[in-house]
């Protein structure tokens, strides 16, 4: 998916070529820098840090959430996402964690801003004319994730409170 250009306005590598990647390629390419970047971020939200979780307690769950944001921006137009069990998991495992709903929307919010940070970071490489339409899917999917995890969340807190705990 990536690919080498030359042009006069383009970023220019060590062999005078721009590589272009598309915004999936991207997010694929800076997985690491971008869990690094989000968790750094929640560092900084005492709402957050009030639950102490270790780091793959923190993070685990962020791979997948990606995957499938990239895995939605490489679908065909038109093509309905499905809904995310990763998704759905992170809800259910945030609530026995003892988050609340802001926490857990707080979190989705970051981690959009952290996408887009990322993307910032590597204009230079990104194929523009899809940028604003792979933003808009961005912030669908993470929207929808949230949403996912929500459902969950309060299922099970439904439940708990069925089971009068």
């Amino acid at each position: 998916m990536a690919k080498s250009i030359a042009s006069a306005g383009a970023a220019k590598s060590t062999s005078g070529a721009a590589t272009i990647e598309s915004v999936a390629d991207v997010l694929e390419r800076e997985l690491q820098p971008l869990i690094a970047d989000w968790l750094k971020r929640v560092e900084q939200e005492p709402d957050l840090r009030r639950i102490p979780l270790s780091f793959e307690d923190r993070t685990g769950h962020l791979p997948a959430l990606i995957h499938e944001v990239i895995a939605r921006l490489r679908l065909d137009a038109g093509t309905k996402a499905p809904n995310s069990k990763a998704a759905a998991e992170h809800g259910e495992l945030r609530r026995k964690q003892g988050y609340t709903v802001a926490m857990a929307v707080q979190e989705s919010r970051l981690l959009q801003v952290t996408i887009f940070s990322t993307l910032q970071k590597n204009t230079n490489n990104l194929e523009f004319g899809l940028l604003l339409p792979d933003v808009a899917t961005i912030a669908d999917e993470v929207d929808a994730q949230l949403k996912e995890q929500m459902l969950r969340f309060m299922a099970a807190d439904a439940a708990k409170q069925g089971k009068g705990k």
